[in-house]
């Protein structure tokens, strides 16, 4: 009995905390028409120290989206255009002589900043894409012997053309599994672009006011980490995540042939982070399936490997995913 009690006080606690979220949604949708998915995309990779893959024809908002967040948050923004003859050093920084002192000195690059638009990863070669990852990965950045750490939050939104694959390198497997969510969008529904087109033609484009710090960020993670998960919620997740590794244990046979390799550790403490900080945009103290089923897509649809039947066959990851939410008996 005693847990319930804790649960209606955390709920109760979380309510209060959590109300800087419409705050922010409320800001966002001055700017942003519609996609409400990346939105909270965004803030799950924000509240869960993640980052964001965002895969979209160009056009969607995607840069705005990030360059809104950072306002609201009243952070640090850098956009940085990967292209082909990209260094890491243009990421980085690098060490300069300075005359007048008569020493080498450090120039920091763009990356030490809060929030990276990471435009176009897949136009980069290996070397600047793995120089971006150490710094995802490591929050710290290495020029020549000194180690710097990078600011806090730290979040990276790279996004890829989905449609132009002449002139790209395309992210490895390893390195893809990084991203916390791949994020896919879609055209803006007809009314939706009909407001767009207004909103672009006002005499003043709609601008979002800084309503948070950085620092209420940093604060808001640690009470995401306090959102409860129970046992048989973390058995779903690893039940989800096991039936990409082995389907025909899990009563998906016919999938068996179609995966090459399934969705990693990662993922599984992706999954329950994302659904963690979902339950909090919801503003509940507490998982429930159906925020693992929300979360379920964008965390898994980069993480499942498949075969040449499955690509012959026209079967997409998302369609497995599907059918593993609708086969793993829900607690």
């Amino acid at each position: 009995m005693d847990q319930s009690v804790d649960i209606k006080e955390l709920n109760e606690r979380i309510q209060q905390e959590s109300s800087f979220v419409d705050m922010i949604t409320m800001e966002m949708n001055k700017v942003i028409v519609g996609q409400k998915h990346l939105v909270d995309s965004l803030l799950i990779g924000l509240l869960s120290d993640g980052h964001i893959l965002l895969e979209g024809v160009p056009g969607l908002a995607k840069t705005l989206a990030i360059n809104t967040l950072s306002h609201i948050v009243d952070a640090k923004f850098a956009r940085i255009q990967f292209t082909p003859d990209l260094l890491p050093a243009d990421l980085l920084g690098t060490m300069i002589y300075s005359q007048k002192n008569e020493e080498f000195m450090v120039k920091k690059g763009p990356i030490f900043t809060n929030f990276v638009l990471a435009d176009e990863i897949n136009r980069a070669p290996a070397k600047v894409q793995s120089a971006l990852l150490e710094a995802m990965q490591e929050r710290q950045i290495t020029i020549s012997d000194h180690t710097y750490k990078l600011e806090e939050p730290f979040l990276v939104m790279a996004t890829q053309n989905p449609i132009e694959q002449e002139g790209t390198y395309p992210l490895p497997e390893a390195q893809v599994d990084r991203f916390m969510l791949k994020v896919v969008l879609d055209y803006p529904k007809k009314d939706e672009e009909r407001l767009i087109i207004q909103q672009n033609l006002l005499k003043k484009f709609p601008e979002a006011s800084p309503i948070l710090k950085p620092e209420d960020i940093i604060r808001a993670r640690d009470i995401v980490k306090d959102v409860y998960i129970d046992e048989k919620i973390q058995k779903y997740i690893v039940d989800i995540v096991y039936s990409t590794r082995q389907p025909a244990e899990h009563g998906l046979p016919k999938y068996a042939e179609m995966i090459t390799y399934g969705a990693s550790p990662r993922a599984s403490i992706s999954l329950a982070q994302a659904a963690k900080s979902y339950a909090f945009i919801k503003r509940r103290g507490y998982v429930i399936p159906e925020d693992i089923r929300a979360v379920c897509h964008d965390v898994l649809r980069h993480r499942i490997g498949l075969s040449y039947e499955a690509e012959a066959n026209n079967l997409t990851s998302e369609e497995i995913i599907s059918e593993i939410l609708n086969t793993v008996e829900v607690p």
